[in-house]
């Protein structure tokens, strides 16, 4: 077990170095999205580059892992809920070591000897632990993870990574009551508040607001933060549990298809095939604004 990933102690220099760090990984995983999405499959554009900044602060900063001993006991759990943001997912696993980067050119296609990275997460690839398919089950899968820790006297923490249109499942609600009661203070929820699923804006679909009091009413401590802001994520993240006996939410306010000006903040980001005039004026856009 590597611990937290690499985390930068003391001075306030360090800390502004060690988010540096963790936005060059951030700007790497982008163009891999990109490129994945310029695939025969296509992929889920715009939900899985809303994710980056939340993924790359679990695992470059947070999260106890190590890609050399994946199934290590002691190790934090990441359940992706949202599961249509596997691309995004399985650019932070290549990125941080789990897998090779050259797997992710086979997105969406069998061959050499490996299984397809999937549409959702797959339990073969390395890193992932569990498989998902409808919305709403990883709230439940994390609360059944954080009781387990709990029973074997585990300081492991369990993050489970929502949609926010997930959140229109009564799952997640039931899972919600049921973390609160339980006082399942190692179990973190992470809310992608993109505020878009694919038939439009949530609060016009399902309206969540006051969504921060809906937790709190729960029994959950609940914090609000630009998930694009890596030092807030950081902060936000190293400090849960926030409370004894109380589970976490930190609802992190990010926007669909980020860092691509041409789809950004807009549906039809959810699901693209770029083609090659596109891709590279996806990367290029990427690139300007890394400059």
């Amino acid at each position: 077990m590597t611990g937290t990933g690499v985390r930068d102690a003391g001075a306030p220099d360090a800390e502004l170095r060690g988010t540096a760090r963790l936005a060059g990984h951030a700007a790497r995983i982008r163009e891999r999205i990109v490129e994945m999405c310029a695939g025969d499959e296509g992929g889920h554009l715009g939900g899985s580059m809303s994710l980056v900044e939340i993924l790359v602060a679990l695992y470059f900063d947070v999260m106890r892992v190590d890609p050399a001993a994946p199934a290590a006991p002691g190790r934090d759990i990441l359940l992706l809920s949202k599961g249509h943001g596997a691309i995004g997912l399985y650019a932070t696993l290549a990125e941080r070591g789990f897998l090779p980067a050259e797997r992710l050119a086979g997105y969406g296609r069998a061959g050499d000897g490996a299984p397809p990275l999937s549409a959702h997460p797959a339990a073969d690839v390395p890193g992932v632990e569990m498989p998902s398919g409808s919305l709403g089950h990883g709230l439940p899968l994390g609360v059944g993870f954080a009781v387990a820790a709990r029973l074997d006297g585990s300081a492991r923490r369990c993050f489970v990574v929502l949609g926010d249109g997930e959140l229109q499942e009564g799952s997640v609600w039931e899972a919600a009551m049921a973390a609160g009661s339980l006082g399942l203070d190692r179990l973190v929820a992470v809310v992608d508040r993109n505020g878009l699923q694919i038939t439009g804006r949530t609060e016009d679909v399902v309206a969540l607001e006051p969504l921060a009091d809906r937790w709190r009413a729960f029994g959950w401590t609940a914090q609000e933060v630009d998930g694009h802001d890596l030092a807030a994520l950081r902060a936000a993240l190293r400090a849960a549990p926030a409370a004894p006996g109380r589970p976490t939410v930190v609802i992190a306010h990010t926007v669909k298809g980020r860092g691509l000006p041409f789809v950004e903040g807009q549906p039809r980001s959810h699901y693209a095939r770029l083609g090659d005039r596109q891709r590279l004026r996806a990367l290029a856009a990427l690139r300007r604004a890394g400059a």
